[in-house]
């Protein structure tokens, strides 16, 4: 599985530390999303980012990391420009201390659903 990454998992030491086995799939560009520094980095709505293309079966261990279950990130598929489909780690502006918005209301998981269904949002894979 491909997961775009645009923070601490695009260093080849964290990677490396927490996964058994994984590739590098070179760079890319998500459009629609933008990073923005807190804590930890996250993504915004509008602008691009540029990440890399992490390729990995250990998505399990990428949760635990990224703090899905307590909702620190959410993970989405995201579409690439080849047809494929990406994974990339959101990160819940609240929580990490970032002054974020995101459209409309209810939980954060919501808005950012609401917002990837609306908007041009994708991977180019370079």
């Amino acid at each position: 599985m491909d997961v775009f990454v645009y923070g601490t998992l695009t260093e080849p030491s964290t990677a490396e530390r927490l996964l058994d086995r994984y590739e590098f799939d070179g760079r890319a560009v998500l459009r629609g999303l933008y990073r923005v520094d807190g804590s930890y980095p996250t993504l915004a709505p509008g602008g691009r980012c540029e990440g890399r293309l992490l390729s990995t079966s250990e998505v399990a261990t990428l949760d635990r990391y990224e703090g899905v279950d307590s909702g620190l990130y959410v993970r989405r598929s995201l579409p690439a420009d080849d047809g494929s489909t990406v994974e990339c780690y959101i990160g819940d502006p609240a929580q990490l201390g970032v002054a974020v918005t995101w459209p409309g209301t209810g939980p954060f998981a919501d808005r950012v659903d609401r917002y990837l269904d609306t908007s041009d949002v994708g991977v180019t894979i370079r």
